[in-house]
């Protein structure tokens, strides 16, 4: 599904740049400096956020047990529901 019309990107090429570890971009602009693009309009941010903010935990509760309070990749807290 395409996401970000202005620049013509989809989720899963927003998805294939989220590879764990410190490198891992935490907010559109750094998904946007991974795919060599730039905002346009802006509208595709609260989706770009929305498929971090699910990559993030489940992430987070993969690795959790495994190396737990240590682990880099903390969830970021959910957008309330009236503005999603």
């Amino acid at each position: 599904m395409i996401v970000c019309s202005c620049n013509v990107v989809s989720d899963g090429q927003v998805r294939a740049c989220l590879s764990p570890g410190p490198a891992c971009p935490r907010t559109p602009a750094q998904v946007y400096a991974c795919l060599g693009c730039s905002p346009k309009c802006g509208r595709c941010a609260r989706t770009i956020r929305g498929i971090l903010d699910r990559a993030l935990s489940e992430a987070h509760a993969a690795c959790a047990t495994t190396c737990g309070a240590a682990c880099t990749l903390k969830a970021a807290p959910a957008l309330p529901a009236e503005a999603a």
